[in-house]
């Protein structure tokens, strides 16, 4: 009885499993999308915003970033330095699709505008743009490019 319910479990998770990151050759890292949101992104009854559109961009991932590892452009959100080390570029296609193969670890993530980092989002200890990838997993993160927006 047990072999029976052990084949049912495998062809019922069977496309389950054929269809995840894991199974595609993607071990452990970052995958996601990278979006640039622009304009008025208030909420109106009488305006429906639109979706962010993903776009091509490179991704600057580094080894978890403070506040106080990085020398900030006055008050904004961007960067002229990172002095933390830099692990891994990656280039999003077209749709802002990204992957990014890694060793198990917490990360921070940068886009670039110029000669600018930026990065606009912490956690409750001023690491910027955090995330952390476990072992053998896919963790999943959009990266919003959105200085040209109004909240």
């Amino acid at each position: 009885m047990l072999y029976k319910k052990t084949i049912l479990l495998l062809a019922f998770s069977l496309p389950i499993l054929l269809t995840s990151a894991y199974s595609q050759g993607k071990k452990t890292g970052l995958e996601g999308y990278i979006f640039r949101i622009t304009g008025n992104r208030m909420p109106s009854p009488d305006a429906k915003l639109n979706p962010p559109k993903g776009i091509k961009a490179v991704l600057y991932i580094y080894e978890l970033t403070s506040l106080s590892q990085v020398t900030k452009q006055g008050e904004s959100a961007f960067y002229t330095s990172i002095r933390t080390r830099l692990v891994q570029t990656v280039i999003s296609d077209e749709n802002g699709y990204f992957y990014a193969s890694l060793p198990p670890g917490e990360y921070s993530l940068f886009t670039k505008k110029d000669a600018l980092y930026y990065a606009n989002n912490f956690d409750g200890d001023n690491h910027i743009a955090p995330v952390k990838v476990l072992p053998h997993k896919v963790t999943q993160v959009n990266v919003n490019i959105d200085y040209d927006a109004v909240y």
